[in-house]
């Protein structure tokens, strides 16, 4: 009886929420031409994403910085590229944070570590995106918007920064997502470890790769760049990739080269 009672509230609260934060035909039109990463996926694909696009405007809270003023247009075309890594897994995923902060374009963030002879180093570190524990979620729009293009370089910000937030999901930030079991945990890293190990090998030799070589900065890297490559350039990495799209697809529960 709770169940049935509570799926009927969340049926009506979606359904306000819909209303609220409809998205013009117009403006759906523009974001699925600039993307076409999200225009090649099936009619119910879309549609799903499109849902799922108003629901998150609804949820969540974004902030312009840096001079940028947030319009429509940079709010859908940002919640639609977040929302296609959870296409499948449901928009639940994302309820550990709120907030995200758009940045006009890349920004210089302090950094500060102690070495082992307890000297302090100071730094600032160029980034176009930045996922915390709990929020908010960075990016920078100059990135988000030329994603369609970018994508040629198997290179998105907002899927990036996204794969993050599912990967701390379980609280840590290791490239190890929330996974059902302790077997499905030692399946993933019996494939996700190896195909690592081999990916910073070819890095080090200097070897062009598909992936990012930013990939090989740690697992949790490796995670984030292969998920950007298996959305915006699904075949690519199911044919150089075959056993990490294969991983990737079960976790999604998407297979985005076959659409």
């Amino acid at each position: 009886m709770l169940s049935r009672l509570l799926g009927h509230w969340r049926q009506r609260r979606d359904a306000r929420a819909l209303q609220r934060r409809a998205i013009p035909d117009t403006l759906w039109s523009l974001t699925l031409q600039r993307y076409p990463f999200l225009a090649r996926r099936s009619e119910a694909d879309r549609d799903r994403l499109r849902r799922l696009t108003s629901l998150f405007l609804d949820r969540k809270r974004f902030s312009a910085a840096g001079g940028l003023e947030l319009t429509d247009e940079i709010a859908v075309a940002i919640a639609a590229q977040a929302c296609l890594p959870v296409l499948a897994l449901g928009l639940e995923r994302y309820d550990g944070f709120v907030g995200l902060v758009v940045h006009p374009d890349e920004v210089l963030a302090p950094r500060e570590a102690v070495d082992e002879t307890g000297v302090v180093h100071r730094w600032q570190e160029p980034l176009t995106g930045e996922a915390m524990e709990g929020g908010p979620v960075m990016v920078t729009w100059a990135d988000a918007r030329d994603a369609g293009e970018l994508a040629a370089w198997r290179y998105n910000v907002v899927i990036h920064e996204f794969a993050h937030v599912l990967d701390m999901e379980d609280g840590l930030a290791d490239g190890v997502p929330l996974l059902p079991d302790a077997t499905a945990r030692r399946r993933w890293c019996g494939v996700l470890e190896p195909a690592y190990d081999d990916f910073c090998r070819r890095v080090i030799a200097g070897d062009d790769t598909l992936l990012d070589p930013y990939g090989a900065e740690g697992l949790e890297e490796f995670f984030a760049v292969a998920s950007e490559a298996f959305f915006v350039a699904p075949v690519d990495l199911r044919d150089q990739h075959p056993a990490l799209y294969g991983l990737l697809t079960g976790f999604y529960r998407q297979d985005p080269a076959a659409a």
